[in-house]
């Protein structure tokens, strides 16, 4: 049975841990709350070999609607950019890790700190953009799905993957520039406010023109498989496919590739997609 004491019969000393409680608890529930009030954040104690060195692989990717809104973080309220063409700053790039690892950034992901992510305050979501640290002339590249850094003066906040690449883990801040790559549906790209110039498709009458960039992803008898693989392909790179056919043998090639893109970044994400044996080949 509960027995309730009558408040006026509580000794002084005991009235005052009960306002004290009382008290305590409203603190303890008016406190900020969420993933951007936590100040103190850490490397991994133990660093595994997964780690990537790869910079991340700028495609086309429809912005998300939620990310788009206006919102506010510690009574500042920021409005997003409706589009990242054209973008470029310079200011103080940070990072963050072990505190995030495995919990869902603003993008709806989750926070991978081995892989080449980054934070933007009004970036719309997802960006990819080309970070330099210039400090050292190092470069990355990440793709955008996050909010922050939520600190005076910095632009950026790197994944521990990517500060790593940019030689500033030690010094926990850099000096960096951010340019926005933007890839429109149409396969133009735009690195900060320069035009890539895309290497020609059609068929030249010179015998001195360039050739264009493919990737070979594999050689099978089995026309079958090839419209499913392809389809895989091209959902994933964004690039267009061609079947060339040599006897029974069916060649499936990704391209061709733009001058941006790093055929090495796109050989070591079909490794682990599963086509281990791609090499670049040139027509």
């Amino acid at each position: 049975m509960t027995v309730l004491i009558p408040f006026t019969m509580l000794t002084r000393p005991t009235l005052c841990w009960v306002c004290i409680l009382v008290l305590g608890g409203i603190l303890v529930g008016c406190a900020p709350k969420g993933r951007y009030h936590h100040h103190r954040d850490s490397a991994p104690k133990i660093v595994p070999e997964h780690v990537t060195t790869i910079d991340a692989l700028p495609v086309y990717e429809d912005y998300a609607p939620a990310n788009m809104r206006p919102y506010t973080i510690r009574g500042v309220t920021y409005r997003p950019l409706t589009t990242g063409k054209g973008f470029s700053e310079q200011g103080l790039a940070s990072w963050y890790g072990q505190k995030f690892h495995g919990h869902l950034t603003a993008n709806g992901e989750i926070y991978n700190m081995y892989e080449m992510s980054a934070a933007h305050k009004t970036l719309p979501l997802p960006s990819f953009a080309r970070v330099t640290n210039l400090t050292n002339g190092k470069q990355v590249v990440v793709r955008i799905n996050d909010r922050g850094p939520f600190h005076l003066n910095r632009v950026v906040d790197l994944s521990y993957a990517a500060a790593a690449k940019l030689d500033i883990l030690k010094t926990g801040v850099g000096k960096v520039k951010v340019d926005v790559i933007h890839v429109a549906k149409d396969g133009n790209v735009t690195i900060g406010n320069t035009p890539v110039i895309q290497p020609t498709t059609a068929p030249s009458v010179s015998k001195n023109s360039l050739s264009t960039r493919y990737i070979q992803v594999l050689a099978s008898s089995r026309a079958q498989k090839i419209p499913a693989i392809a389809k895989r392909l091209t959902d994933t790179f964004g690039l267009p496919t061609k079947t060339l056919e040599s006897g029974r043998i069916f060649k499936l090639r990704l391209g061709p590739l733009p001058e941006h893109l790093d055929s090495l970044s796109i050989l070591n994400k079909l490794a682990t997609m599963g086509y281990p044996d791609g090499f670049v080949v040139s027509e």
